[in-house]
């Protein structure tokens, strides 16, 4: 990192302050699309976004600081250190496969929010959102193809457009309208959540996902001048600043909203239309929608070639992936991988078809993202307690002070929060819990640990291929 966002050290040294790295963390984390599924809890979502953040967020920024400080070379490199390479391929893989769930339940939002635009009525067609689906996503895949500098672009324009300004727009319009007397539908709302049986929390789980990723800047570690003391006070701050973020909005939905009638992917929506017609200005209300898919797609480019490209590198250099899954186009891009997720979205985008509660098709892909990717999380936490006896002197900018307890709370977190995922949220009134856990564990078991383990099988000698990925002429471009 060459650019002073902090101070200078010794000999001219760069590096980053802590604000910095709070506010790059919070740009990573943070975002309004997953909030309507909060919002049915009223003020119990206080509770139900502090929690995950204390167990889980927590623990899973300052580990990833450890290890980051020690270790180059991201999770695979920390979990094969810590545990083994199969493992450190595991681990790799679910932050892969992960994107594969997440991407068509992010473009179910984006079907939503668009329709918006069109006639909100389509916001509840599981075919007109499978379309949508298949569009953009393939044609997000055709931008990807062409580098990642197109890529780069679309991502951080959408970001700043749809994130920030709909964000404090949403909060600011709630604000004005309960203390302008509106009907606020949270107000018989506790700030505990009514406890009715395991199911009644559920919904809980998706925040483990809305949390995930606060260990990606756990890289930049080493830039501090002193971690071991700021970079603590970046991710407590930032775990503050992401709660916020995500509380608000969801508070704000649930003012305007009726729990009852707030659409898991068409919720931010609905409270904007809500808003905007209450003050009347409802011709807004396309404006934003256009501005949340921005955000929503931007998003979306971000994710698309970044963690597909670590496992290519991965593949290629351990022999992990069968050369078809290693050819590259002539912009040096992951080719097949990006084809092969391509279909393997298309197909899990006919949920959306089939079943007939798009809301239910959306929290099951959702919670399907978060199964998989908790897998990653536990090995995380199990190699790291396993490093720290392994290679006690390695040489670390950070460590995690009680780090048997910090890692021990965030493990069983996970485990506790993967099991009781399985179970279908009470608001969906399943009448089947056992088909929902079979469904779930099926496809998270075949995508998180079936396809890796299929490779890990097959796996041949001639797969490893030493040094860069090299662009191939005649690829897609």
């Amino acid at each position: 990192m060459t650019e002073n966002n902090g101070g200078t050290g010794v000999a001219g040294t760069k590096y980053l302050n802590w604000t910095t790295i709070c506010f790059m963390t919070v740009a990573c984390v943070a975002s309004i699309r997953n909030t309507p599924s909060m919002a049915v809890y009223g003020w119990s979502c206080i509770f139900l976004y502090l929690l995950p953040a204390i167990v889980f967020l927590i623990p899973t920024a300052l580990v990833a600081a450890e290890l980051a400080s020690g270790w180059e070379g991201g999770i695979f490199r920390w979990v094969s250190e810590g545990i083994g390479p199969r493992a450190g391929f595991l681990a790799i893989w679910t932050q892969y496969a992960m994107t594969l769930t997440y991407y068509p339940s992010l473009l179910a939002s984006v079907a939503s929010t668009l329709a918006f635009v069109v006639n909100p009525d389509l916001a509840s067609s599981g075919i007109y959102t499978g379309i949508i689906i298949l569009v953009f996503y393939w044609i997000a895949t055709l931008i990807s193809l062409r580098g990642l500098s197109a890529s780069a672009i679309l991502s951080s324009g959408g970001m700043v457009i749809g994130t920030l300004i709909p964000g404090i727009t949403l909060v600011v319009l709630g604000i004005i309208y309960v203390l302008g007397g509106g009907t606020n539908y949270a107000a018989g709302t506790s700030f505990l959540p009514e406890f009715t049986g395991i199911a009644s929390f559920v919904l809980i789980v998706n925040n483990f996902l809305s949390y995930a990723g606060m260990e990606v800047n756990a890289v930049h570690v080493n830039h501090m001048e002193n971690p071991s003391k700021d970079f603590p006070k970046a991710m407590f701050v930032a775990s503050g600043m992401a709660v916020a973020i995500f509380v608000l909005p969801a508070l704000a939905i649930s003012f305007v909203l009726p729990a009852e009638s707030i659409s898991l992917t068409a919720g931010v929506m609905q409270a904007f239309q809500q808003f905007f017609e209450y003050f009347g200005i409802g011709f807004l209300t396309p404006v934003f929608a256009i501005m949340l898919v921005c955000a929503m797609l931007g998003g979306m480019m971000g994710w698309l070639a970044g963690p597909s490209r670590g496992l290519l590198m991965v593949g290629r250099e351990k022999g992990y992936l069968p050369p078809v899954l290693q050819k590259t186009n002539k912009n040096g891009i992951q080719i097949n991988i990006l084809v092969a997720q391509g279909i393997i979205v298309s197909i899990v985008a006919l949920l959306f078809a089939f079943i007939p509660s798009v809301s239910s098709s959306f929290w099951i892909l959702s919670a399907m993202t978060t199964q998989i990717y908790l897998i990653m999380y536990v090995l995380m936490f199990i190699a790291v307690v396993r490093l720290r006896r392994s290679q006690p002197d390695r040489v670390r900018g950070y460590r995690v002070p009680a780090l048997m307890v910090m890692a021990g709370v965030g493990l069983i977190s996970s485990v506790l929060v993967f099991f009781i995922g399985l179970v279908p949220p009470s608001q969906f009134g399943s009448s089947n819990p056992g088909l929902y856990a079979l469904m779930l564990l099926s496809g998270t078991l075949i995508l998180g640990l079936g396809i890796p383990a299929l490779f890990l099988w097959r796996r041949k000698p001639s797969w490893k291929i030493e040094g860069e990925p090299a662009a191939e002429e005649g690829g897609a471009s």
